[in-house]
């Protein structure tokens, strides 16, 4: 979201931009007004990044725009301040209690671990109704049997970038992602699932920079 400034911290930016770095007795004696009627908008100002404040010296107009200022913000976010608990089942779990499971945790994606608890493949909505649709037995069919399996599975991190993330489910067009930990197992890398990462993640993101949560 782009901060709409209203006409007095406008102007209160145009004045650090003419006379920076300026203090904020200065700048309160220019519009006529008390430094602590004015301390409100200088910090809106400096925590939305159009300002930058230094002890002794005064306030520094940074050169952003709004625009700017937003991408920077998303840019900073990483999946580890927006991952959630996974959801999983193990890979001898039948396809009947996948779709419970489904169901009961309200989620479009689960992911499938071995005995080890890895990550060894993923179900999705679309794979649970294809297998509903034939004439199997759902109570004695496992989940491996339909799961989609590696190499067809992407997975991000907990450091990744958030935008980066989003960009994959769009390209993608998915729900969700696993957030998983590499390990190195007998000579084999391993996929520990710590948490998912989904479209509703990256809108409370968004959110959360509208409220102003993010600095």
């Amino acid at each position: 979201m782009i901060i709409e400034l209203n006409k007095r911290q406008q102007r209160i930016l145009e004045i650090v931009k003419d006379k920076g770095p300026i203090t904020g007795e200065q700048i309160a004696e220019k519009l006529s007004l008390t430094r602590a009627t004015l301390r409100p908008d200088l910090a809106i100002l400096t925590m939305a990044g159009f300002l930058d404040a230094r002890p002794r010296v005064g306030y520094f107009y940074t050169g952003k725009t709004g625009a700017q200022l937003l991408t920077e913000k998303i840019g900073k976010l990483t999946v580890k301040n927006y991952q959630s608990i996974p959801v999983v089942v193990n890979e001898s779990a039948s396809v009947y209690d996948a779709i419970c499971t489904m169901f009961l945790e309200d989620v479009g994606t689960l992911f499938v671990v071995n005995r080890t608890s890895h990550l060894v493949g993923i179900l999705s909505r679309k794979d649970l109704l294809r297998a509903s649709m034939g004439k199997q037995d759902l109570e004695s069919m496992p989940v491996n049997i339909i799961m989609t399996r590696m190499p067809n599975i992407t997975t991000c991190e907990p450091t990744d970038l958030l935008l980066d993330v989003a960009q994959i489910l769009i390209t993608k067009q998915i729900d969700g992602l696993p957030v998983v930990n590499f390990k190195e197992t007998d000579g084999e890398t391993k996929m520990e699932v710590v948490g998912r990462v989904t479209k509703t993640s990256i809108t409370k993101a968004f959110v959360d920079i509208a409220n102003n949560k993010i600095v």
